[in-house]
C-alpha cells in the first residue's frame, strides 16, 4: 500500500516517500498500520526505554490505609520523608494510579471492594503489600474475617515485612519497584 492510496499526492512524491524508512521499515508501514505493528515498533526502538523511564519516575499510588500501617503510610507522605521527591504521589482514584499499596489488614467484607479498585486501574499496574497483616494476616492470623494471604488475590510485586513497617521501608519498597520497572523484569504485564 502506497501513501497515494490514502492521501492524494503526486506520483513522483509517492515514489520518493516509498524510499524513506523508520528503523528499517517502509514509512507507509509505520504511518498506516495496526496496533500490533505499532507495539512491535515500540519494542524495537528506544521509545520503550523512554516510556519506562517516565513510568519509573511517576509512580502514583492508590491510598487505602488500614490499621497501624496506614498511619505509617501517612507519615511516608508527610514532610520528613516526602514521597513526592521520589516521584511517588498519592492519588485517591484508581483510574489515575499505577501502584496499589495494600497496607494493613483486608477483611472479607472489604475484599470485593479492593478487587474492584484493582480492576479499575489501568495497565501496567503493580501491587505492594506492606505490613504483616497484608502479607500473612499478622496478629489476626487466626481470625475468620481477615484475609491471610493477599498473594492469593493480587499479583504482589514487592513485599514489605514489619508490624508496622517504618516509613523508610515504604521508601525502600517503592525504590525497589522503580528498579523493577526500569529493568522491565515483570513479564506478565504488557509494558
Amino acid at each position: 500500500m502506497g501513501i497515494s492510496d490514502v492521501i492524494p499526492v503526486p506520483a513522483a512524491l509517492d515514489d520518493e516517500l516509498e524510499k524513506w524508512t523508520i528503523w528499517g521499515r517502509p514509512i507507509a508501514d509505520v504511518w498506516f498500520t495496526t496496533t500490533e505493528n505499532i507495539h512491535r515498533i515500540i519494542e524495537m526502538g528506544p521509545i520503550k526505554n523512554v516510556l519506562n523511564w517516565g513510568r519509573k519516575n511517576s509512580v502514583y499510588f492508590l491510598m487505602q490505609p488500614m490499621g497501624c500501617c496506614g498511619v505509617e503510610m501517612f507519615v511516608f507522605g508527610a514532610a520528613p520523608y516526602d514521597s513526592d521527591r521520589f516521584g511517588c504521589i498519592p492519588r485517591n482514584t484508581p483510574r489515575q494510579t499505577d501502584v496499589m499499596i495494600i497496607s494493613g489488614y483486608i477483611t472479607r467484607k472489604y475484599l470485593p471492594v479492593i478487587k474492584n479498585l484493582w480492576e479499575q486501574m489501568l495497565e501496567p499496574k503493580w501491587v505492594v503489600a506492606i505490613g504483616e497483616c497484608a502479607i500473612s494476616g499478622g496478629p489476626f492470623y487466626d481470625s475468620y474475617n481477615i484475609i491471610q494471604n493477599t498473594a492469593d488475590y493480587f499479583p504482589i510485586d514487592v513485599f514489605v515485612p514489619g508490624c508496622p513497617p517504618r516509613p523508610e521501608q515504604f521508601i525502600e519498597a517503592l525504590t525497589n519497584l522503580q528498579d523493577k520497572i526500569k529493568q522491565r523484569k515483570d513479564n506478565r504485564r504488557g509494558y
